[in-house]
């Protein structure tokens, strides 16, 4: 007696047929076998700076010979000690500090009046000039500085300054310290000020506006001015960014070269008055560069001095970079 076949209930799945044979074998994708350089091409890639940069520090630790100037090196140079380089340590940190400052002086002017003040047409007229002084070449500026602002800081600013603010320190003219050729340290500060500028006011303007606009109609509308809400939240806001412009600019002042070799006077010493000529870490560099080709002894230096100055600018660099990636997340407490 045969049996009918028992049905599933009403609604209910019917089981599933049992598996009586293993599947058919599937074939790889044809593009499987270049799955693994595709996939690792993105991080190859992003270690090209990282690879650079250890590239270049290897590079000139490899022609210091591994030889040691001793803490001498960051003495003053004299017959005793002629590796001694703090001269041009000095020399550029007083060239870079005052540039710095004025840059960021000028810098959050023009953001602030990009920002605030201009109409929106204007605001895009003039903007892209700052874009235009970041691309033009360092020598450009030297060679205009050398021939138009070195003649006009020669013969009258400088002899202007002597005659009437000779009481404050190191005002006062000497004999040893030119003031008529124009060159030497206040030319220096100007162009290297004229450099930094772009990088500062780029950041210090994005950074302000990113200010969002509840904050900004919120001051207006509780009948603050235009710089009170600027002062109140927009600088506070934007701090970190230009916290960051600090940074960077430094690190763009005390690296440039071509431009501060043209018109800082190239003298090895310590400048006895504002006025005075004396030399910078870059500056030094490419002026002993040839020189450096026949004299083993200060291609080390030379090596060593880069090493130093290479050390400074990725310092500050770095922390303008921590900065910079925490503009958006500065949270402002309120007016």
């Amino acid at each position: 007696m045969s049996s009918a076949p028992t049905t599933a209930p009403t609604g209910a799945p019917e089981p599933l047929p049992p598996r009586t044979s293993a599947p058919p074998s599937r074939k790889a994708p044809i593009g499987r076998g270049i799955a693994l350089p595709g996939k690792s091409l993105p991080f190859v890639l992003a270690l090209v700076p990282a690879a650079i940069v250890v590239a270049i520090v290897a590079t000139l630790v490899s022609a210091t010979g591994f030889h040691n100037f001793g803490w001498g090196f960051f003495l003053p140079g004299s017959a005793s000690n002629p590796n001694g380089v703090l001269i041009v340590i000095v020399g550029s940190f007083l060239t870079a500090v005052p540039a710095l400052f004025l840059s960021m002086v000028l810098g959050l002017g023009i953001a602030i009046a990009s920002t605030t003040y201009l109409p929106s047409f204007a605001s895009k007229l003039l903007d892209p000039f700052v874009d235009l002084l970041a691309g033009i070449p360092s020598v450009v500026y030297g060679i205009w500085a050398y021939l138009v602002l070195a003649p006009i800081l020669g013969t009258v600013i400088n002899p202007w300054a002597v005659a009437h603010l000779s009481f404050l320190p190191g005002f006062a003219g000497l004999p040893t310290s030119p003031t008529s050729a124009g060159v030497g340290l206040p030319l220096a500060i100007i162009v290297l000020t004229l450099m930094a500028l772009p990088i500062t006011t780029l950041l210090i303007r994005d950074a302000l506006r990113s200010i969002p606009r509840d904050l900004w109609e919120s001051g207006l509308a509780l009948g603050a001015t235009r710089w009170e809400v600027m002062r109140r939240v927009g600088i506070r806001h934007g701090s970190r960014g230009i916290f960051s412009a600090v940074f960077l600019g430094f690190g763009r002042a005390i690296g440039e070269t071509v431009a501060v070799a043209m018109v800082i006077g190239s003298s090895a010493r310590f400048p006895a008055n504002v006025y005075d000529v004396t030399n910078t870490m870059a500056a030094y560099m490419f002026e002993t560069l040839d020189a450096a080709l026949v004299n083993a002894t200060l291609g080390k230096l030379l090596a060593e001095l880069a090493l130093v100055l290479l050390v400074i600018t990725l310092v500050v660099n770095l922390l303008g970079r921590r900065l910079v990636t925490h503009i958006y997340a500065q949270e402002v407490p309120g007016l």
